[in-house]
């Protein structure tokens, strides 16, 4: 079996930083993403058959900026700087970087010089996006200007024989046309990478990884019956087997069915050990009163390990503790020095000294969320499952706004299901990343049958994206929205109003808490 491949992408703290990764993937290279302190003997550990410098919010010219051992240029694989990584390869390798005289934000025309093989086959002009307000002013010895902008006369550079590579322009973003010729260039030509890691690649080395880490021993995972935590369930369970104990809990957050549907596959589909807990009683009394969203989401984590321990305790001796924990997890949590913490998620991080497993298994962490619908299908596993709609760890509780009853459950629970089966039966449930209701919490006045009412109103958010870092809103047909509305008003009790949330992400998140 051949060595995989990898492409190591030190992280500055640049809000594209995960799209750099999406887009090499897309090359069909795998790639890891890493702080930009990992020392140098973990880079070349890794084995790395090229190296990416990430932007960042830095300037290199700060006293305290984020910096890279110089040793980095040296280990004999090509390097190719992003934005702060340009300017940080400039910096360290004796060229000049200073204040633009112009800052440069947004769409640039930039000329191109398509003999270098990183710009091979781009327009002679092609258009860019930029996002910076220092830059080159002076290359390196031994570097060369491979484009320039009207206000940049660097807008990438280059030491080819030293296999060094620099781009000021932000090539993972789609703004930039040919952004993605630049990353396969770099990855497939200049790295000579194969481009052959695929989900099927991944279900094979996953398999194996599992199957040497676990050893004889048993896994205990926390399903919630979402795609992370089904798709790390089915595929633990093709590495070990019945060896693998899944624990449900029913915290009383879950979308309409969805407890019932859960059991069934997962007792008849995709057989496991499978334990199931309600503990509707138990989460409703621990939320009661509580509004804040970020302590509502922390309550609900803290409950859901300390089920997790009871029912450790209950199962015995368990070496290992496993979760459909998948990157924008991570990043979210700010588990990347730099990245800021925009919401928590329970199944990364905090857990209790206690619980008694050797190690956390988390077969997904690499993996963007497309990607791990692929391997459920290189699985096998039943299509109304891989395309689940993604669904938060804390469940309906966050698509309320505000304190959490039982009658504001059953409100979003049913408004939910009725858009699900409307977007389906409009044959839009591909096209649509993510859609779901929020019972927002605001009260309005409205008539019904010749009376007054004073009710709840239900807000629509659906969305389109490539990797949840950044989303669109959806453009729903109007008719559609005419149908959920007028169903959710006549089928829902104490609703009298419906919106559609037409906002990006950012400024705002996916969910509303």
């Amino acid at each position: 079996m051949q060595e995989v491949q990898r492409i190591v992408i030190l992280d500055f703290g640049a809000q594209y930083t995960q799209l750099i990764a999406r887009r090499v993937r897309e090359a069909n290279v795998f790639c890891e993403v890493v702080p930009y302190h990992t020392s140098l003997e973990d880079i070349r550990a890794k084995r790395p058959a090229g190296v990416i410098l990430s932007g960042g919010p830095a300037s290199v010219l700060d006293a305290d900026a984020p910096t890279v051992d110089p040793g980095l240029y040296a280990l004999g694989v090509p390097v190719l700087g992003i934005c702060y990584g340009m300017q940080l390869t400039a910096h360290l390798l004796g060229g000049r970087v200073e204040r633009a005289a112009q800052r440069e934000y947004g769409r640039v025309q930039v000329e191109m010089d398509t003999e270098s093989r990183l710009l091979a086959g781009l327009s002679p002009v092609s258009q860019c996006w930029m996002s910076h307000t220092y830059h080159v002013t002076a290359a390196p010895e031994g570097f060369v200007s491979i484009a320039r902008s009207a206000n940049c006369g660097f807008c990438a550079m280059q030491d080819a024989a030293r296999g060094i590579y620099c781009v000021q322009f932000h090539p993972e973003v789609t703004h930039s046309e040919e952004g993605q010729r630049v990353l396969r260039n770099f990855v497939l030509d200049i790295c000579g990478c194969r481009g052959d890691w695929t989900m099927s690649a991944f279900v094979r080395d996953a398999v194996a990884s599992i199957q040497r880490t676990v050893g004889g021993g048993r896994v205990l995972l926390g399903l919630s019956g979402g795609v992370d935590s089904s798709v790390a369930a089915a595929l633990i369970s093709k590495a070990i087997g019945e060896r693998l104990t899944c624990v449900y809990v029913d915290h009383g957050f879950m979308r309409k069915d969805e407890t019932e549907q859960v059991k069934d596959v997962f007792t008849n589909l995709f057989p496991v050990n499978l334990v199931a807990v309600d503990a509707r009683d138990r989460f409703l009394q621990a939320v009661a009163g509580v509004a804040e969203p970020e302590q509502k989401r922390k309550i609900i984590g803290a409950e859901f390990v300390a089920v997790f321990a009871q029912e450790a305790e209950k199962i015995g001796a368990v070496d290992f503790l496993a979760q459909g924990t998948i990157y924008p997890d991570v990043i979210e949590s700010g588990s990347v020095k730099g990245s800021a913490v925009i919401k928590s998620h329970h199944n990364v991080g905090g857990l209790p000294e206690n619980l008694r497993f050797k190690a956390l298994l988390e077969p997904l962490r690499m993996l963007f969320k497309d990607e791990v619908r692929k391997v459920g299908e290189e699985l096998g596993m039943p299509a109304d499952m891989v395309w689940r709609q993604p669904f938060p760890g804390p469940g309906l509780a966050i698509r309320i706004v505000g304190d959490i009853t039982e009658e504001k459950l059953g409100i979003v629970r049913e408004s939910d299901a009725i858009l699900r089966a409307e977007v389906g039966a409009a044959g839009l449930e591909r096209s649509i990343n993510q859609y779901f209701t929020v019972l927002t919490g605001v009260r309005s006045v409205g008539v019904m049958g010749d009376e007054r009412t004073y009710d709840y109103t239900v807000a629509i958010r659906a969305v389109t994206t490539d990797d949840f870092m950044t989303v669109d809103w959806a453009r729903l047909p109007y008719d559609l929205l005419a149908r959920v509305s007028e169903r959710i008003v006549n089928e829902v009790g104490h609703v009298n109003r419906v919106v559609f949330d037409i906002t990006t992400k950012p400024p705002a998140s996916v969910e509303w808490e």
